[in-house]
C-alpha cells in the first residue's frame, strides 16, 4: 500500500547479513545466510565465509527459520551467480555508508508500496510524496516539505542530480524506482545547499528486475500513457532502462470549478538509464542518464472581458473570447552522471561528474494575450550545469568513522524575451493601439561549491555523535556570499524499540540564478508590461539555524510511530513565486523568516495487510521582502514590511492514511488525503477551503499466461466521491492564476511481464 514505512536514518543501512572479506580477526564457518537488496530476498543458504550482523538492518519483519530444503538448494547453487549478487550488495551497501543521514528524519516509501498509491507506478512522482509526514499539495505537480518552497536536493542511487529549472514536468519517473527516502531535519554536514529535504531515490536495477515490462495505461481525460521496462545483467555488467509516454487533457490544475479545462492537452515522453559495470570486487563505474519532453497546453479562464484595444481587431467577432486562447509551453531536460566508486575494508569514496541541461519555451497567442492582458511575450530559460562531487567515508578507529567530501558546479542561465506591449501614459492608460515590440535577452552565472568534514562517534552501542563542519561559497552575476556551518547530531538508542535523536544546523541555501536587471525594467518603462516599481534588489543566498527532535517506537515488530518536532530561524528566506502566464517561477526573499512544526507518522504491516496514517502541522512567519520588490505592489510591500505573514505555501495541517491487501494475485487499496488549505488574498491573510480527498484501486494478477510471466490488470478511482476543492484562487504573495484540484477519474492498466 501507499504507507510511508518509517525509518530512522540514525546509523547507515545494512542488509540483512553484510558479507565482507576475510580478516585476522574473524572466523570461517558454515552458516545460514540471506541476502537482501532494497528491500528484497535474493538469495538464502548457507555460505562458508566471515559473515557480519548489522545490530541496526531497519526491518519490520521477523527473521524467517531457512529450511532444509532451502539449505539444500543453496549448496547446489553455483558460486558464480552468488558470487556476483554479493559483490553488487557489497558495493550498493558500502555506498551507503559514505553518506548516511546519520540524525536525520527519514520517511521511506518501498515497492510495495508504491504500487499501492493511487495509479501505483503510473503516478507523478508528487503523488508518491504526498504519503509521507510533512508534504503538502500545491499546484503545477509542487510539494512543500516543511513549510518550505522548493529546495529539495534530489539523488539517484546515491548520486546527486544537479538542480533543474523550476517547471511543472516532473522528470522523474515513478517507474525507475525500487525504493524512495524523504530526509529532512537536521542534515548531517555531507548535505548542502537545497536542505528542506533530501529525496533519496532508489532504482530498479538489471540485478534486482525480476522481468522486463511493458505496459498500457488509460482511462479519464483521453489519458494514455504506454510504457517499457528493460533491465538485466551478464557477468559484471548490468543495466536498466525505461521509455514512458504521456498523452491526456489535464496538464495543468484547471483554473475554473468545470469538471474539464478548456485547452489543457499535454504531451510527455521520458527516458531513463543506469547501467553499471563492475571492474572488480571493490571498484564500479556507473552511467545515470535521463531525457524528457513534454508540450503543455495552458488552460484558459472562460468569460474574461476584454480590456485592450488591438488595431485591426474587434471585440464583437466571435473569436474574442478568452477560452479560445492559445498559448502553450515547453519544458526539457536532460542529464548524465558518470559515478566511480571504490569500497575496501575501512575505505569508500565515490567521484560523480555531472552535466545538466534544461530550458522553458512559453509561446503566446499573440493578439489574444494582448487584448486581455496587454502584452504577448515570447519567453525562452535555459539552464546549463556542470560539476563534481566527491565524498568518502574512512573507519580510523574502532569507535570512529571519518566522512569528507567536496562539490563544485557552475551554472549559466539565460533568459530571452520577445514582447508585444501597448504604450501608456503618466496615468496607465493606453495611448495607441497599436504594440511595441521590444527584445531583452540577459543572462546569469553562479558558482556553488562546499566542502565538509565529520566523525560518526559511536560513543557506546546505544549512544552515537555525529558531528562535523562544512564551508560553503557561493558566487554569481549578482553576488558573492559564504559560511561555515556547523552540524551535530545525537542520538541514543535506550531500548531494542526506541530511537531518540536531537540535532543542530546551520544551513546555506543559494538562490537559484534568475536575477532580472535593471536595465529590463528601465527598457519596459511607460508600457503595459512596466514593473510594479524599481526596486530590484538581488536574492541573497539563505542562511538558517534549524533544530529538531524526535522519536521513532516500535510498538510490535509489526507497528511503528515516529514523532518529530522542528524550528528555523531564517535570514533572507528564500521563496519562489510566478509572476506572468508563463509558468517560470522566480525567486525572492524575506528579511527575517520563522518555520515550525511537528509531525506524527504510523505504519502497520503483517502478512498481506497494511496500514498507515501520517499528521502534520507547520506555521510560518515572514517578514519584509527585501529581493525582486518590483513584481509587487506597493501597497503589499509596505504592509509586508511592518507586518509579519503567513507564507503563501504554508498547508498548516495536513493527514494522509490507507490500508491495503497484497497478495499473489490480488492488490486492494483504500487511500485518503486531507489539506488545511493554502494561503490567499492580500499579503496571504486569507485561507483556501480545506479539502479530503478519498482514491481506491484493485489489481488481479493471472500468473498462467500464454505468453510472458504474468499479465497484471488495475483498475484506480481517483477522488472517489468526485470532490470539488481549490489549490489557489489566483490571489496571494507570488501567484499568478487560479488552480482547482483534479476532479473524479478512472484509470485501467494492463502490464506484461515477459
Amino acid at each position: 500500500m501507499a504507507t510511508a514505512f518509517l525509518r530512522s536514518k540514525l546509523t547507515p543501512k545494512y542488509s540483512k547479513c553484510y558479507i565482507k572479506k576475510h580478516s585476522e580477526n574473524s572466523r570461517i564457518s558454515t552458516v545460514p545466510f540471506r541476502i537482501v537488496i532494497a528491500g528484497t530476498t535474493l538469495l538464502t543458504g548457507l555460505l562458508a565465509t566471515d559473515v557480519f550482523a548489522a545490530d541496526n538492518a531497519p526491518s519490520s519483519e521477523p527473521q524467517k527459520k531457512i529450511s532444509k530444503k532451502s539449505e539444500k538448494r543453496a549448496i547446489q547453487t553455483k558460486d558464480k551467480p552468488a558470487e556476483h549478487v554479493t559483490v553488487m550488495g557489497h558495493l550498493d551497501q558500502a555506498r551507503g555508508r559514505i553518506f548516511p543521514g546519520l540524525g536525520a528524519v527519514s520517511y521511506g516509501i518501498d515497492q510495495r508500496q508504491i504500487q499501492a498509491t493511487p495509479q501505483g507506478q503510473n503516478a507523478s512522482f508528487s503523488q508518491i510524496m504526498l504519503r509521507m509526514p510533512g508534504v503538502v499539495q500545491d499546484s503545477y505537480g509542487e510539494v512543500h516539505v516543511r513549510g518550505e518552497h522548493g529546495g529539495l536536493t534530489y539523488r539517484v542511487n546515491g548520486v546527486l542530480l544537479p538542480e533543474g529549472l523550476n517547471g511543472f514536468g516532473q522528470e522523474l519517473d515513478t517507474r525507475i524506482i525500487q525504493s524512495v527516502d524523504l530526509l529532512t531535519g537536521t542534515l548531517p554536514a555531507q548535505f548542502g545547499f537545497r536542505t528542506a529535504g533530501i529525496v533519496d531515490v532508489h532504482t530498479k536495477s538489471g540485478s534486482t528486475l525480476k522481468n522486463n515490462q511493458l505496459s498500457l495505461y488509460g482511462g479519464s481525460y483521453n489519458t494514455f500513457a504506454p510504457s517499457l521496462q528493460l533491465g538485466g545483467s551478464k557477468g559484471r555488467f548490468e543495466y536498466f532502462t525505461t521509455l514512458s509516454m504521456n498523452r491526456n487533457n489535464i496538464g495543468i490544475e484547471n483554473p475554473t470549478a468545470s469538471f474539464r479545462a478548456t485547452h489543457d492537452t499535454t504531451q510527455q515522453e521520458k527516458a531513463f538509464g543506469y547501467f553499471s559495470w563492475k571492474l572488480n570486487d571493490t571498484d564500479r563505474i556507473s552511467l545515470l542518464t535521463s531525457a524528457s519532453y513534454a508540450d503543455f497546453e495552458l488552460p484558459n479562464t472562460t468569460g474574461l472581458q476584454p480590456v485592450y484595444q488591438l488595431a485591426g481587431t474587434d471585440w464583437s467577432h466571435p473569436s474574442v473570447q478568452s477560452r479560445f486562447l492559445d498559448d502553450s509551453q515547453t519544458e526539457q531536460n536532460y542529464y548524465a552522471v558518470v559515478s566511480y566508486q571504490h569500497s575496501a575494508d575501512k575505505l569508500n569514496l565515490q567521484l560523480s561528474p555531472y552535466f545538466r541541461y534544461g530550458r522553458i519555451d512559453y509561446t503566446p497567442d499573440p493578439a489574444r494575450d494582448l487584448i486581455f492582458q496587454g502584452v504577448a511575450e515570447h519567453e525562452v530559460n535555459d539552464f546549463t550545469t556542470g560539476g563534481a562531487q566527491f565524498d568518502l567515508s574512512y573507519d580510523i578507529a574502532p569507535h570512529h568513522t571519518l566522512r569528507a567530501g567536496l562539490l563544485g558546479q557552475y551554472t549559466s542561465e539565460r533568459l530571452d524575451t520577445d514582447s508585444l506591449a501597448f504604450p501608456v501614459g503618466d496615468d496607465g492608460q493606453q495611448t495607441s493601439s497599436t504594440p511595441l515590440r521590444l527584445i531583452d535577452n540577459t543572462g546569469n552565472w553562479s558558482v556553488e561549491a562546499g566542502a565538509y568534514l565529520q566523525d560518526e562517534y559511536r560513543i557506546t552501542h546505544k549512544l552515537t555523535f555525529n558531528y562535523g563542519i562544512r564551508y560553503d561559497r557561493f558566487a554569481s552575476s549578482f553576488g558573492n556570499e559564504g559560511q561555515l556551518s556547523p552540524r551535530a547530531n545525537l542520538v541514543w538508542k535506550p531500548f531494542r524499540s526506541t530511537t531518540l535523536h536531537i540535532g543542530y544546523s546551520r544551513f546555506f541555501a543559494p538562490p537559484s540564478p534568475q536575477y532580472v536587471y535593471p536595465s529590463t525594467l528601465a527598457r519596459f518603462a511607460g508600457t503595459t508590461n512596466a514593473a510594479a516599481n524599481l526596486t530590484d534588489t538581488p536574492t541573497k543566498v539563505e542562511t538558517s539555524n534549524y533544530v529538531d527532535a524526535g522519536i521513532l517506537q516500535h510498538i510490535t515488530p509489526e507497528l511503528q510511530i515516529t514523532i518529530d518536532a522542528y524550528s528555523k530561524w531564517a535570514h533572507n528566506l528564500t521563496d519562489l513565486g510566478q509572476f506572468g502566464r508563463a509558468v517560470i517561477l522566480a525567486p525572492f526573499s524575506y528579511r527575517r523568516g520563522h518555520v515550525y512544526g511537528a509531525e506524527f507518522g504510523s505504519s502497520w504491516r503483517r502478512g498481506p495487510w497494511s496500514l498507515f496514517g501520517n499528521f502534520s502541522f507547520v506555521k510560518t512567519a515572514a517578514r519584509e521582502i527585501n529581493s525582486a520588490e518590483y513584481q509587487f505592489d506597493p501597497e503589499e510591500l509596505s504592509y509586508i514590511r511592518a507586518h509579519a505573514i503567513q507564507l503563501d505555501h504554508q498547508g498548516q495541517y495536513t493527514a494522509s492514511a490507507g490500508a491495503s491487501y497484497s497478495s499473489k494475485h490480488h492488490l486492494a487499496y483504500i487511500d485518503f488525503l486531507y489539506g488545511y488549505g493554502l494561503r490567499s488574498g492580500f499579503a496571504n491573510l486569507e485561507k483556501q477551503p480545506q479539502y479530503d480527498i478519498f482514491n481506491v484501486g484493485y489489481q488481479y494478477t493471472f500468473t498462467r499466461v500464454p505468453l510472458g510471466h504474468d499479465l497484471k490488470v488495475r483498475a484506480d478511482i481517483v477522488n472517489l466521491f468526485d470532490k470539488r476543492y481549490q489549490l489557489r484562487d489566483g490571489s496571494g504573495v507570488g501567484i499568478y492564476q487560479a488552480q482547482y484540484g483534479q476532479r473524479r477519474g478512472t484509470y485501467f492498466s494492463l502490464v506484461s511481464d515477459f
